[in-house]
C-alpha cells in the first residue's frame, strides 16, 4: 500500500517515557500537527482522538521502533484499525552536522513514506512473540553456559598440582560432575580451597543453564511444531532455524515479496563486478538471525540433502567458487521457505 492510498500519514518518534508525532498531508508534503504523547495506555487514546479530530479520512501510521518502544502503541492503533507500518531506527553516523529532535524524527518517519519506502507491517503477537522470547532467553542461557564453562577451563590452567593433572584429562561431563562433587576440607590450603570453591559453583552454573536450555528448547519445539508444522518438515530445518524463521517473517502479507524477505535475511544478491569480471555478493545486512538460520539451514543441506549436493556440483562445474554456490543457495532457500510461510493457513 502506497503513501497516495492516505490522505494522511502520522509519523511516530518513540521512547519509553513520551513518544513525538507529526501529521503530514499527503498531497500537498505540509505538516498539520506536532505533538507529544505518554507512552501508555491513556497517551494513545488521547493522541488518536486528537489524529481523529484533526485528519478525518484515510491516514496512515508510521511507528518508528515498533519492535521496542513503540510496541505498545502500534498494538493499540492496530486493535483500533488503523493502517501501521513500522520504519527502522536509523543508523548512528555521529554529529557531522545532522539535525537531531523528537519531532524532526518523527517527520522524517512520516516523509519516509510519503517518499515511497516500502515499509513492513509491524510483527504480530501472540505465539510470534512467544517464540521471540523463548528464543531470546535461550539464546542467553547458552551465551552464558559457554562463558561458564571458558571461566572454568582457564581455573584449570592455573589451579595447583595435582589438582590440574586430575581434571586436563578429564571429558566435558565427567570434568562438570567432578567440579560438582568437590567439598570444603579442614586444614586445605586457601588457594586450592578457594580453587574448588570457584570450580564448583561454575560447575553448578553450568548444569543449571543447560537444564534452563532445555526446558526453553522444548517449549520452542512445540510451539513450532504446532504453529508451522510444514516448515520443520523441509530438510535442513530444525526447530530453533524454524523458530527464527517464524519471528522474522511474522506473519502473511507483512513483507511485500520474496524479494524483500531475502534482503531482510541477507540473502539478496548485490552486483560486484569489475572489469571482465560478472560476479554477485551476498548482502551483508539484514537480520543477522535470519541470515544465521539460513546459513545453518544451507550447510546441513550440502552435507546430507542429494538434490543440493547434485546442485552444487553443477555450480561448481560451471566455474564458480564454493561461496557463490553458497550464496545462490541461500537465496534459492529464502524463496522457497518464503512461498511456503505465505501458503500457510492463518492461526484460528
Amino acid at each position: 500500500m502506497l503513501a497516495h492510498d492516505h490522505e494522511f500519514v502520522i509519523g511516530v518518534d518513540t521512547h519509553r517515557d513520551q513518544h513525538a508525532l507529526a501529521l503530514l498531508e499527503t498531497r500537498s508534503g505540509s505538516l498539520l500537527l506536532e505533538a507529544e504523547l505518554a507512552a501508555r495506555a491513556d497517551g494513545y487514546r488521547q493522541a488518536l482522538a486528537l489524529i481523529e479530530r484533526t485528519a478525518a479520512g484515510r491516514r496512515a501510521w508510521v511507528v518508528e521502533g515498533s519492535g521496542a518502544y513503540g510496541k505498545g502503541l502500534a498494538r493499540f492503533l492496530q486493535r483500533a484499525g488503523e493502517t501501521v507500518f513500522e520504519l527502522e531506527r536509523p543508523r548512528r553516523r555521529g554529529a557531522g552536522g545532522r539535525l537531531k529532535s523528537d519531532p524532526l524524527d518523527a517527520l522524517r518517519a512520516a516523509r519516509a513514506l510519503l517518499a515511497g519506502e516500502q515499509l513492513a507491517r509491524p510483527r504480530a503477537g501472540g505465539e510470534r512473540e512467544a517464540l521471540r522470547c523463548l528464543l531470546r532467553s535461550r539464546e542467553s542461557a547458552v551465551e552464558a553456559r559457554r562463558r561458564a564453562l571458558n571461566q572454568l577451563r582457564a581455573l584449570i590452567v592455573v589451579c595447583p598440582e595435582p589438582l590440574r593433572g586430575e581434571l586436563r584429562q578429564l571429558s566435558r561431563a565427567r570434568l562438570l560432575a567432578r567440579c560438582r562433587a568437590f567439598r570444603s576440607l579442614s586444614g586445605q590450603d586457601v588457594e586450592l580451597a578457594g580453587t574448588r570453591l570457584a570450580m564448583r559453583l561454575l560447575a553448578r552454573r553450568v548444569a543449571l543453564l543447560a537444564e534452563e536450555e532445555r526446558a526453553l528448547r522444548r517449549e520452542i519445539d512445540l510451539l513450532v511444531e504446532r504453529v508451522a508444522p510444514g516448515l520443520i518438515a523441509q530438510p535442513g530445518v530444525g526447530p530453533i532455524s524454524a523458530a527464527e524463521i517464524l519471528v522474522c517473517w511474522s506473519h502473511a502479507g507483512r513483507l511485500r515479496s520474496e524479494a524483500a524477505f531475502a534482503r531482510l535475511a541477507g540473502a539478496a544478491p548485490i552486483p560486484a563486478s569489475s572489469g571482465q569480471v560478472v560476479r554477485q555478493r551476498l548482502d551483508r545486512g539484514g537480520d543477522r538471525r535470519l541470515n544465521r538460520a539460513l546459513h545453518q539451514i544451507v550447510v546441513c543441506r550440502r552435507r546430507h540433502h542429494r538434490q543440493t549436493i547434485a546442485y552444487v556440483e553443477r555450480r561448481l562445474a560451471e566455474g564458480k567458487s564454493s561461496r557463490e554456490a553458497t550464496r545462490c543457495l541461500k537465496r534459492y532457500v529464502a524463496r522457497s521457505l518464503f512461498r511456503l510461510l505465505e501458503a500457510m493457513p492463518a492461526p484460528a
